[in-house]
C-alpha cells in the first residue's frame, strides 16, 4: 500500500541537466563568500570580541525590553539581555569597553546605578581578549572535527567519492553561510557556531538518505548510465527531501519572528542553511560522483540486476 507522497509518483526531472551550471554558480558564491570574509569580515558578537558579562534577578519576572532600554541609554555599546530559567533572571553582556580594567569596572558601576537598588547582581564578569581568542579557536576546532568525522562515517559505510562529495558539500554550506553574514553584516556568535554545526548534521543527513538511494539503484540497474542513476535516486527521494525541510523552514521562519532577538541570528543561519544544504544535496554532493568516476564495479554482485527502473517511491 502507497503512502501519502508529497511529489506524483514517475516524476522524472533531469537534475543532472543543470549540474554544470550549478557547479559553477556555487563555486563563483563560495569565491565571493570567501573573499567577503577577507575584505569585510564577520560582525563578531560578544562571545568573540570579549566584553561584560553581568547575571541578575528581579524582584518581580524581568521587562525585557525595559531593561534593554534602560542598558541601552547608556551608550555602552553593543547591549544583549537574554531571560534565562526563571522569569526573574536575566543576562546582560555589554559590548568590552575602551580602556583598562577600571573602564569595565565604571560601565559596571553605571548599569548598577541605571537598573536601581530592586536588582540583585548575582555574577559580574568580564571576557577579555584571551578568552575570545580561545572561543574562535574552539568554534572553528569543532567545525573542522565535525567535517573529519563525517567524512570518515561516510566513507567507511559507502565509498570514497561519496565521502568526498559530501564532505565537499558540507563545506559549501558553511562557507555560503559564512558568506551571508559577511555580507549582511549579521552578528557572529556562539549560537552561529551552534547553528552551523547543526546545519552540518542537517545536510550530511539528507546527502545520505540520497546517497544510500544512489548506492541501492547502482546494485539493482546494471545497465542503466550513472547520470540516469542518480536522477532516479533524486526523484525517488524528492519528496521526502521536500517535506523533511518545508517542516523545519515553517518552525524556524517562526522562530525568526516570534522567537526574540536572543535567538533570531541561530535562526536565521538555520533557515539559510537549510536551503542551501537541500541545494546542495541535490547540485552538489549528487553531481560530484560523476566527477569523480565513481565506478559501478564497486557494486556489481551484491544483488542481481533489474531491466527497468521501478515504479513509485518507496
Amino acid at each position: 500500500m502507497r503512502g501519502v507522497n508529497f511529489i506524483p509518483y514517475g516524476t522524472r526531472i533531469d537534475f543532472m541537466r543543470w549540474r554544470r551550471s550549478a557547479i559553477i554558480a556555487s563555486l563563483a558564491l563560495c569565491l565571493a563568500s570567501v573573499a567577503l570574509f577577507l575584505v569585510v569580515g564577520l560582525n563578531y558578537g560578544i562571545d568573540f570580541r570579549g566584553g561584560i558579562l553581568m547575571e541578575i534577578r528581579t524582584a518581580q519576572p524581568a521587562q525585557i525590553a525595559e531593561l534593554r532600554a534602560k542598558v541601552n541609554s547608556l551608550e555602552l555599546g553593543e547591549v544583549e539581555l537574554q531571560e534565562f530559567g526563571r522569569n526573574t533572571d536575566v543576562l546582560i553582556r555589554i559590548e568590552r569597553q575602551p580602556g583598562d580594567a577600571a573602564a569595565q569596572d565604571a560601565a559596571v558601576e553605571k548599569v548598577k546605578r541605571e537598573l536601581g537598588a530592586g536588582v540583585e547582581y548575582r555574577r559580574t564578569e568580564f571576557v577579555g581578549p584571551k578568552v575570545s581568542e580561545e572561543l574562535i579557536e574552539a568554534g572553528v576546532t569543532a567545525v573542522l572535527l565535525a567535517l573529519v568525522a563525517m567524512l570518515v562515517y561516510i566513507w567507511f559505510r559507502f565509498e570514497w567519492q561519496f565521502g568526498v562529495g559530501a564532505v565537499i558539500a558540507l563545506a559549501h554550506d558553511i562557507i555560503l553561510t559564512i558568506g551571508v553574514f559577511a555580507l549582511l553584516g549579521l552578528e557572529f556568535n556562539l549560537t552561529t557556531v551552534a547553528a552551523i554545526l547543526t546545519i552540518a548534521g542537517y545536510s550530511i543527513n539528507d546527502t545520505v538518505v540520497v546517497y544510500d538511494r544512489i548506492r541501492e539503484n547502482l546494485r539493482k540497474f546494471k545497465a542503466m548510465g550513472l547520470g540516469d542513476i542518480i536522477n532516479l535516486s533524486l526523484n525517488e527521494t524528492l519528496s521526502r527531501t521536500l517535506l523533511t525541510s518545508g517542516t523545519t523552514l515553517l518552525a524556524l521562519i517562526i522562530l525568526f519572528f516570534f522567537g526574540g532577538e536572543v535567538i533570531k541570528g541561530f535562526s536565521f543561519a538555520m533557515t539559510w542553511g537549510i536551503l542551501v544544504g537541500t541545494y546542495s544535496s541535490v547540485f552538489i554532493a549528487s553531481p560530484l560522483l560523476i566527477y569523480m568516476n565513481l565506478r559501478r564495479v564497486m557494486f556489481d554482485g551484491e544483488e542481481e540486476g533489474e531491466s527497468a527502473p521501478r515504479k513509485g517511491v518507496s
